[in-house]
């Protein structure tokens, strides 16, 4: 399905459901249901998978930082975050494909956890739910469609790159202020950091490696035309011609490529 195509408003469409989104929502609830209302042990399923900064490393329960995200503190909790992941990752996915979407989803909610051990690395208060990731995933949205418009609250239509702003601004201040209102401000904050430096820097391997190859067809693809171009009448290009002087030195062009030279300056 995509979205870009179909130019829905509000990022919603028609079509079957991507499957890494499919996957992650009942992943997510599958685990809310058997938490809540299976009887399994709450507390302990906190403390021991969700994310409690002092354990982490001290604790040596390193697995925290990826398996915080897939718990939740209660229904409005994970109906809030499945309905933005699918609001918003449906597209992102149709657009990146399951594996590289899975890996920036990954990486968002990793993101998040690390920033919450570093912004208080002895705290003994749990962070679950996968917000950071579900927030990693938005920003990657409005990075892709930043003038699309969504309904802030339902109710005010907001830009995307706006809407992104506010997010920042209001988990900053919240975070910054050390707000208790039970909400991870800076597990928002780091999963969205950490996925705008794995777009912007672009870390994935493959990107790299198709860069590379890219860069390596256009070189290819360069030399061919350039030797095209000279079979057809003897003469060297303009741009053979700058190469050449780059080269060997405006000195080394013969009398005709001079010509040329002041055609095209002319020109």
């Amino acid at each position: 399905m995509n979205y870009t195509r179909a130019g829905m408003r509000f990022g919603l469409g028609s079509g079957p459901m991507p499957r890494v989104i499919k996957a992650l929502l009942i992943v997510n609830t599958g685990l809310f249901l058997l938490t809540w209302l299976a009887g399994w042990n709450q507390n302990f399923m906190t403390q021991n998978f969700g994310l409690v900064p002092a354990e982490v490393f001290m604790g040596g329960k390193v697995w925290q930082l990826l398996t915080y995200m897939f718990l939740h503190g209660g229904p409005f909790h994970i109906l809030f975050n499945m309905f933005m992941l699918w609001m918003f990752g449906s597209a992102v996915e149709a657009e990146w494909g399951d594996r590289a979407f899975l890996t920036y989803y990954l990486v968002c909610g990793v993101g998040g956890g690390i920033t919450t051990w570093i912004t208080g690395p002895n705290s003994m208060v749990p962070t679950i739910g996968a917000s950071g990731a579900v927030l990693g995933v938005v920003l990657a949205y409005g990075l892709m469609y930043p003038d699309r418009q969504i309904l802030l609250y339902f109710l005010f239509p907001i830009k995307m790159k706006y809407f992104i702003w506010v997010i920042v601004a209001l988990d900053l201040f919240s975070g910054l202020n050390r707000s208790q209102d039970g909400i991870g401000h800076f597990a928002h904050l780091g999963g969205m950091l950490f996925g705008y430096l794995y777009l912007k820097q672009d870390w994935r391997l493959d990107a790299w490696r198709r860069r590379i190859q890219g860069e390596r067809a256009r070189r290819q693809m360069r030399g061919y035309k350039k030797q095209q171009e000279q079979q057809a009448d003897g003469t060297l290009s303009v741009d053979q011609i700058l190469d050449k002087i780059t080269e060997h030195g405006i000195e080394s062009l013969t009398e005709q490529e001079l010509k040329v030279l002041r055609e095209a300056r002319r020109n």
